[in-house]
């Protein structure tokens, strides 16, 4: 099991969760480990800003001057992080950053990149349509890159900053999601998963993603493996697409 002693980047995107971003960086401050927090608003227009004057002199607050996308203000947020590894944590609360630690256990120069599983851990409110819809785009994902992982659009997705320096990632919404996924593939690298605890919200408690971002997922899927990926990634096609 790996000790992890570096500085661990944590990205926190947030829009219009004025309930639940003071619980949550309160929650990943206590989490005992080296750590920078990045949190990036994306044009709120709820009290989340106000909320996040709390902080102003604890943490980095990154504010866009418009609504971008979860996918644009992860990509601002990789702009200011200096961590050894970097990993995003949602600021709904869905996923507990007591897990964090977990999936850190697991991380070292032979396993850079590890995802929380909510297929492999506890899983409460996920309804039919979200948790059908998740196991047919990860199945689309492990055909397409020879993959054999339970979660491709899991939150947590803990990776070294050999990797996620590398991502350049273009994806403005929630297919960010793919497309880390499909360049962490083409790079060669193995996927680790650990189960994570995991409480879902449904569109009345503020849940965004809907059944349309389903068809821009595949469409990221296609593209990230048939086209260009970035100028950034070092593509190693060894083994990619064995399984197709």
């Amino acid at each position: 099991m790996a000790t992890f002693n570096g500085l661990l980047s944590i990205i926190i995107p947030v829009y219009n969760e004025e309930d639940t971003v003071i619980n949550v960086i309160r929650m990943i401050q206590e989490v005992p480990i080296r750590k920078e927090i990045i949190v990036v608003d994306d044009f709120s227009t709820d009290l989340t800003r106000e909320r996040l004057k709390k902080f102003d002199s604890e943490i980095m607050i990154v504010l866009h001057d418009r609504n971008k996308g979860k996918g644009a203000a992860i990509r601002t947020g990789m702009q200011y992080a200096s961590g050894d590894a970097l990993i995003i944590q949602d600021a709904d609360l869905e996923y507990n950053p007591s897990d964090i630690l977990l999936l850190l256990e697991n991380l070292d120069a032979e396993t850079p990149v590890v995802y929380g599983s909510r297929f492999l851990g506890h899983m409460e409110n996920m309804s039919g349509l979200h948790r059908y819809g998740n196991l047919m785009l990860t199945g689309l994902t492990n055909m397409l890159f020879g993959l054999k992982i339970t979660d491709m659009e899991t939150c947590y997705k803990l990776m070294a900053k050999e990797v996620y320096s590398q991502l350049d990632i273009q994806s403005d919404r929630f297919n960010m999601e793919p497309e880390i996924t499909a360049k962490i593939a083409r790079m060669g690298y193995n996927i680790v998963e650990i189960g994570i605890t995991y409480r879902g919200r449904d569109f009345a408690e503020g849940k965004k993603i809907s059944w349309k971002d389903g068809f821009s997922a595949v469409y990221a899927l296609l593209k990230f493996r048939f086209g260009k990926i970035g100028k950034k990634v070092k593509v190693v096609e060894k083994g990619i697409g064995d399984h197709l």
